[in-house]
């Protein structure tokens, strides 16, 4: 079987208009007792006219490792009908670079948590009105409370010093929306499961298989109950080949979650990999059966999946047996 299916794409479907409401920021940056923190050595590119995305973009790109200047990223990112870049061509530049774009809670604590991990963060501004925006990315690289002041990499200024209250009023009437990019591997300093496991199943086509096995396991480490964490990571070792560790990361899922139609379904891709034919068809079969009953959506893959499977025996003496894990409950 090539690939099984890719579980991950429906949640990853779920928590995309997570955006859509604007949370309210404090007036004031930080208590003034609140250390500063400015993260001087972040790299800085001056932006060409209307092209503060690619800009930024290399900015945060090149503190992750990835030695791309604007001048690459502008045909990736920079939408000339538009003057400018859309968070979507962003994201999808990242991916692109073998990285993993974090979109941070829409919070100043958060953003906040990053720079004190040594993230710089990417973020859209509004600098006009409500009713006539005018968008600018810039690079957030620290906090002055004292002098109540954020610190940014932002158009021809390599330390743009911006009052905190007017940083504040336009990141929020950009829906308080700002990224950070993670190495494969990586965690952000504040992290929820479902931002972060959503954030890797949009870059994992990009990601080499290594990348991709890195990431999940960090994940998995985090939250080893997760079972999409887990089928994330199996997917991986199938791709790299490693048959026995992903035979039991799927058997892992469905001892705990019996009717995993695609836990199931891939599961039978990793057997018919092993040679173990007559076993891959009675588990296809019976992720099929879980599917039919209440996962309507994979029936259709996992029926491609038994018309794919060898109709011929293989070496079944050095398979395991299908055990009570793999049944319907």
């Amino acid at each position: 079987m090539s690939g099984g299916i890719r579980a991950l794409a429906a949640a990853a479907a779920l928590s995309l208009g997570a955006c859509a409401t604007r949370p309210s920021v404090l007036p004031a940056l930080m208590p003034q007792a609140t250390a500063p923190i400015e993260l001087r050595e972040t790299p800085f590119f001056p932006q060409a006219e209307y092209q503060c995305g690619p800009a930024a973009l290399a900015t945060v790109l090149k503190t992750a490792g990835v030695a791309l200047k604007p001048d690459n990223l502008v045909d990736q990112v920079y939408v000339p009908a538009r003057q400018g870049s859309l968070q979507v061509e962003l994201l999808a530049a990242t991916r692109r670079a073998g990285r993993i774009p974090y979109l941070i809670e829409p919070t100043l604590a958060a953003l906040r948590a990053e720079l004190e991990a040594g993230r710089p963060v990417l973020v859209l501004q509004n600098l006009g009105l409500d009713l006539l925006p005018v968008w600018h990315y810039a690079v957030v690289v620290g906090i002055d409370p004292a002098g109540d002041q954020v610190i940014l990499r932002s158009g021809v200024e390599r330390r743009l010093r911006s009052r905190a209250t007017t940083f504040l009023r336009s990141w929020e009437l950009a829906d308080n929306w700002g990224m950070v990019v993670l190495r494969p591997g990586e965690m952000p300093a504040r992290v929820t499961q479902q931002r972060l496991l959503t954030a890797i199943a949009l870059a994992e086509p990009m990601l080499s298989v290594e990348a991709r096995k890195r990431a999940y396991r960090t994940a998995l480490e985090h939250w080893p109950e997760s079972a999409t964490a887990r089928f994330g990571y199996a997917h991986a070792l199938h791709a790299a080949g490693e048959l026995s560790a992903a035979e039991a990361s799927y058997r892992e899922i469905v001892s705990r979650h019996p009717r995993h139609a695609a836990a199931l379904n891939n599961l039978a891709g990793v057997l018919t990999d092993r040679g173990c034919h007559t076993q891959a068809v009675a588990v296809a079969n019976r992720a099929l059966a879980v599917a039919t009953d209440d996962q309507p959506g994979l029936v259709g893959p996992i029926t491609e999946t038994l018309r794919s499977l060898p109709a011929s025996a293989g070496d079944e003496d050095r398979c395991q047996q299908v055990d009570e894990a793999v049944r319907i409950h």
